[in-house]
């Protein structure tokens, strides 16, 4: 079943996320299951929010691709707590498509 998950990030600058962003590639390598990524900054750090074809998908992209690049690689501490969310619905707009 497709799941919405959030989380903020308070660790993670926009410097952060664009050097994992250029590292991971995972707009030109999309995840295995990832449906949507949206990402925003605010005074509490990073947040996201995804779409995923299960809780299962997004655990292994973290822990394949993130975790060796923030953890290993940039030296990131701290983790986020994820919430999942069973999706009800999902409308896109037409004439959208792609990334960025």
């Amino acid at each position: 079943m497709a799941v919405v998950m959030t989380f903020v990030w308070p660790e993670i600058t926009p410097e952060l996320y664009d050097t994992a962003r250029k590292r991971v590639r995972w707009e030109d390598e999309s995840p295995d299951g990832c449906v949507l990524h949206a990402a925003w900054f605010t005074a509490d750090g990073l947040n996201v929010l995804d779409i995923w074809e299960s809780e299962e998908h997004f655990a292994r992209f973290i822990a394949g691709r993130i975790e060796p690049v923030l953890k290993g690689e940039l030296g990131v501490k701290s983790d986020p707590q994820p919430e999942f969310f069973p999706l009800h619905r999902r409308f896109v707009a037409p004439g959208v498509s792609g990334a960025a």
